[in-house]
């Protein structure tokens, strides 16, 4: 009896080391490891213009750090670079993009470059035509989209700089390089502008990956609507890139639908997916946290395997730069506990 009751101690004692070490201490339980490439990034695209404008960027102890250097220190693996064709300003022209593209290669980031086929903002909301292709036909723009896009890329080539991933067009819920792009009006037009694209991509780099982008990564109607009919009309493309941008009140259900939207890309398309926008407002940082957290946990589970990565938008954008508050510094220009989530 009284060896029953030794073993039982013993046992008892193990199965409470065992909570313990299970509970890491009585706390949560540590995250899963990210699979390996996962990709951890940002759009910083905003990067030369605020330097030339005298913004300085530091890390949590308050010293000064060259941005691409403080990305990677924050647990980054990757840069996005956004493309226009004829800026005024010049940021974000070209040579720009092949001068931050070389500093993201020297500072051992991997790069993502995107097309917004516009000389400024392109979205949701207005896909407006370069002003020197303004009254270019369908056939005329789809050369002038292969001509820009292949000159871009073949500039960074000879820069020794090979981008992982190409978007044709930034957030084209309806299409881009209105009207003759509209996507509700011809969905074969967008087509045929995504897939001179894709070919013009593949023919500098064949092994980058082309993403098409759009946003709302919550609304699988809207993607199935897309890319129903890209698949209708044959369109030609690697993977689908999704913007989200909750608050902090409705983040955990858009992450949830964003979850089974890329659940559903997967299964429907084949195609992987990649949240290639997130934000939210920098004087949230601790609830940002916990939503990007959440989504990269969640990126990282889609079926097969399937989930590439998540990157932040302009998270260095601090003290109100051109207005933009969804940021990940607070306004001394260090990085919130927001940015946590990608270490």
């Amino acid at each position: 009896m009284k060896k029953f009751f030794v073993l039982a101690l013993i046992f008892f004692a193990g199965l409470s080391c065992k909570k313990k070490s299970d509970n890491n201490g009585g706390g949560t339980n540590p995250p899963t490891p990210l699979p390996s490439g996962f990709v951890k990034g940002a759009d910083i695209s905003w990067v030369t213009q605020m330097e030339a404008a005298g913004v300085k960027f530091y890390n949590a102890t308050g010293t000064q750090q060259e941005c691409f250097a403080l990305m990677k220190s924050l647990g980054m693996n990757t840069v996005r670079l956004r493309v226009w064709v004829n800026p005024s300003p010049a940021y974000n022209n070209a040579a720009d993009v092949v001068a931050k593209a070389v500093r993201a290669k020297n500072a051992g980031l991997r790069i993502m470059i995107d097309f917004h086929y516009s000389d400024s903002w392109a979205d949701p909301g207005k896909q407006t035509k370069p002003t020197a292709w303004a009254t270019q036909d369908l056939a005329t723009l789809k050369t002038s989209v292969a001509s820009h896009t292949v000159d871009v890329l073949t500039q960074l080539k000879n820069n020794g700089v090979t981008p992982e991933w190409v978007q044709v067009g930034n957030e084209t819920n309806d299409g881009m390089l209105w009207p003759e792009g509209k996507a509700s009006v011809s969905m074969s037009n967008f087509t045929q502008l995504v897939n001179a694209g894709y070919d013009a991509v593949k023919s500098v780099f064949a092994t980058a990956k082309v993403i098409v982008h759009i946003s709302n990564g919550y609304d699988n109607s809207l993607f199935r609507w897309m890319f129903d009919g890209l698949k209708a009309n044959g369109a030609k493309y690697d993977v689908i890139g999704m913007s989200l941008y909750p608050t902090a009140s409705n983040w955990a259900s858009y992450n949830t639908q964003c979850l089974t939207n890329m659940n559903d890309m997967v299964t429907r398309y084949g195609k992987e997916v990649m949240v290639v926008e997130v934000g939210m407002s920098w004087d949230n940082a601790s609830v940002c946290n916990s939503f990007l957290t959440d989504i990269i946990a969640k990126t990282a589970s889609v079926s097969g395997n399937m989930g590439l990565g998540v990157l932040y938008w302009e998270p260095e954008a601090y003290n109100n730069w051109q207005g933009y508050t969804l940021g990940a510094f607070d306004n001394s220009g260090k990085p919130t506990a927001a940015m946590d989530a990608f270490k």
